[in-house]
C-alpha cells in the first residue's frame, strides 16, 4: 500500500483479509502505531504555449461513464528531479479511472502528448468514436495534436479557461502520485523518475490500489468485472 491508505482504505483491506473491524478501531489503532497516510505538498507549476484550436468543454464533468473507451482525459505533469524537470503525460479512461498510456519527455510539447494518446489508442484499439478531453494548453491545442485525434476518429473535449475542476478525475490522479510517490522521493537521474512512476502506475495505481468510486476495488478489478458483464 505504499503508506497511502487511510482509515476508510484500511478498514476495506483488513476486512478483505478476515478482520472484523470498523473505522473508528482502525483510526486509533493507527494513531497508536503512528500510522499516517501521505498526503498532498501545495504546488504550482507553469503553463507551456499558448492555446490555438479550442474545443468545447462536451464533457461537462462527466466522470462516470457507463462503459469503456466512452471517455479518455489527459494531462501534463511535472516531475523534479538532478537533471531537470521531467514532464509526465498520461491518458486516462474514466470509466475505470485507469492509466492507460504515459509518456515522459524533457520537454513539455505537443509531441509529448501526441505520443501517450498514439500508445492509448495502439492498446486499446477502439471501435466507437472516443472523448478525450483536457486542459487548453498549446500541447492539447496545437496542430499536430488535433491531427492526430481526427487521424484516430476521436473528439475533443477542453475544460473552462481557469477551472481545473472540469479535468478533476486526472487532477486527482496526478494529486495522488505527487503525495503518494513523488513527493516522498529524491530522483538522481530521468531515469530513475521513470523507472519509480511507472511502477507506481502499473503494478500499484491500476493493479492494486482502491477507489472509493469504483466500490473499493482498483481499476484493473473493475474493469474485469465490465468484461465479465459486457
Amino acid at each position: 500500500m505504499d503508506a497511502t491508505y487511510g482509515t476508510r482504505r484500511m478498514v476495506v483491506e483488513l476486512r478483505e483479509l478476515g478482520f472484523d473491524v470498523g473505522r473508528y478501531k482502525v483510526s486509533r489503532l493507527m494513531k497508536k502505531l503512528k500510522l499516517v497516510a501521505k498526503r498532498p505538498k501545495q504546488h504550482r507549476y507553469p503553463r507551456y504555449g499558448q492555446s490555438s484550436l479550442l474545443a468545447p468543454n462536451s464533457l461537462n464533468r462527466q466522470f462516470n461513464p457507463e462503459r469503456a473507451n466512452r471517455y479518455w482525459s489527459g494531462d501534463i505533469t511535472y516531475i523534479r528531479t538532478s537533471q531537470g524537470w521531467l514532464y509526465l503525460a498520461i491518458v486516462m479512461d474514466l470509466y475505470s479511472r485507469r492509466v492507460i498510456s504515459w509518456a515522459f519527455s524533457d520537454k513539455p510539447n505537443s509531441e509529448l502528448t501526441t505520443r501517450a494518446l498514439r500508445l492509448a489508442v495502439n492498446k486499446r484499439q477502439p471501435n466507437q468514436t472516443v472523448v478525450f478531453h483536457s486542459a487548453h494548453g498549446g500541447q492539447y491545442t496545437s496542430t499536430a495534436f488535433q491531427q492526430c485525434m481526427e487521424e484516430h476518429n476521436i473528439e475533443s473535449s477542453m475544460s473552462r479557461k481557469g477551472n481545473c475542476l472540469d479535468n478533476a478525475v486526472t487532477e486527482r490522479f496526478f494529486r495522488s502520485l505527487k503525495s503518494e510517490r513523488v513527493n516522498y522521493r529524491r530522483y538522481k537521474t530521468r531515469q530513475a523518475a521513470k523507472a519509480d512512476i511507472i511502477d507506481y502506475i502499473e503494478p500499484f495505481y491500476n493493479q492494486k490500489r482502491r477507489h472509493a468510486t469504483l466500490g473499493n476495488i482498483s481499476p484493473a478489478e473493475y474493469e474485469l468485472n465490465y468484461l465479465k458483464t459486457a
